[in-house]
């Protein structure tokens, strides 16, 4: 027959086990229900992606339309002048000038 600290340690460690298990159990449940949230926003995305791609195709389309205008604006060409609070087209004689008028200045400042 088995004596009496042997059945002790036999019972302990049947004890231990089974609150290692109790403790094991309730942690798989926690990742469960975690993998379960996990899961929902993943689906969830899936669902709000085909209209954030349409925004972004919207978006896209807008930024195209105001390169076009930017394109097609007279303004747009470079050559402005700023006069007071409005910008106008300078002349292209004036534009000219000017640029004539920097290379002068940039072979004095090399001397």
């Amino acid at each position: 027959m088995a004596s009496p600290s042997v059945s002790f340690r036999i019972s302990r460690s049947t004890e231990d086990l089974a609150e290692t298990i109790h403790a094991l159990s309730h942690r798989l449940v926690k990742l469960e229900q975690r993998l379960a949230s996990f899961e929902l926003q993943v689906s969830n995305l899936d669902k709000t992606a085909p209209e954030e791609l349409a925004s972004l195709d919207h978006v896209s389309r807008l930024l195209q339309d105001c390169r076009d205008l930017l394109d097609s604006d007279p303004l747009a060409s470079g050559d402005v002048v700023e006069r007071g609070n409005a910008l106008t087209p300078m002349a292209p004689e004036s534009a000219a000038w000017s640029e004539d008028n920097d290379d002068e200045n940039d072979t004095a400042a090399a001397a």
